[in-house]
């Protein structure tokens, strides 16, 4: 992921959401969001280069995501940050344990943030300071600092709480269909190509032009861009939903899914 929101404990129903872009180049080869093959535990999408995931849930509630950390030229690590991700979904340890193991073995790994939790915990992680908490509320993450919030990652809490504030009640004769319609409306917010003022933009060591391009919460690039728009959350009785909209190169769409478990 690039931009993550999630909001813990803050939507009515929904004792978590996840809400996020994954930027990437349009040539690398991944899965849509499933079940997975070789552990119907797990959905979400699959990096198929590396084989581990931006964001997966299992379906007994355990959730993580992953954004990297932008600062000039990339590094990869001798891991792949997606292993944080499915390590996590496919394991058993509380999420606090898990990002203290993360912290101690950060320098394997591309600078990253992680989010990683369930309905009673959530923890961050990232390469860049010491796990932290994730208290009831709307958290946002994208490629810099936890402790900073970028433009896109402003306008994202803005708009989303702004929906959220919003939100029509559920109607007593289609629910189905309210729900939907307010699903739609969250993952329309990712679609957003709003485009800050130059003094407003991180300086990560990339020049003016490439911070401009991926300056929006929507990124549209032929060869780089927004890959997918994910949204995610959990029921208030243990159910779970997982939508993912797909776009190729120059931002068209490329497909949709809805899964429930």
């Amino acid at each position: 992921m690039c931009l993550l929101l999630l909001a813990f404990h803050a939507v009515p129903d929904r004792p978590w959401l996840l809400l996020g872009n994954r930027d990437e180049f349009h040539g690398r080869a991944a899965e849509p969001a499933a079940a997975w093959t070789d552990d119907a535990r797990i959905l979400g999408g699959r990096d198929l280069e590396a084989g581990g995931s931006w964001l997966a849930l299992n379906r007994n509630g355990r959730f993580a995501a992953v954004t990297n950390v932008r600062s000039g030229q990339p590094r990869r690590g001798a891991r792949s940050r997606g292993e944080l991700v499915a390590a996590f979904v496919r394991g058993a340890e509380p999420a606090q344990h898990y990002v203290a193991g993360v912290a101690s073995r950060r320098e394997a790994y591309g600078p990253f943030n992680l989010i990683v939790g369930d309905s009673g915990a959530a923890f961050g992680a990232s390469s860049l300071r010491d796990p932290w908490p994730l208290t009831p509320g709307v958290h946002v993450l994208s490629n810099g600092s936890p402790d900073d919030l970028w433009p896109k990652a402003r306008r994202l809490q803005r708009e989303f709480e702004a929906a959220l504030a919003a939100r029509a009640p559920s109607s007593p004769g289609d629910p189905a269909a309210t729900r939907g319609a307010v699903d739609a409306r969250l993952l329309d917010l990712l679609r957003d190509e709003t485009q800050p003022d130059d003094d407003e933009l991180p300086q990560t060591g990339v020049g003016m032009e490439l911070e401009r391009l991926l300056a929006p919460i929507f990124i549209r690039g032929a060869h780089y861009g927004t890959r997918s728009s994910t949204l995610a959350y959990a029921g208030a009785h243990g159910s779970l939903t997982l939508i993912e909209r797909r776009f190729g190169p120059g931002g068209v769409p490329a497909g949709e899914s809805r899964i429930e478990a």
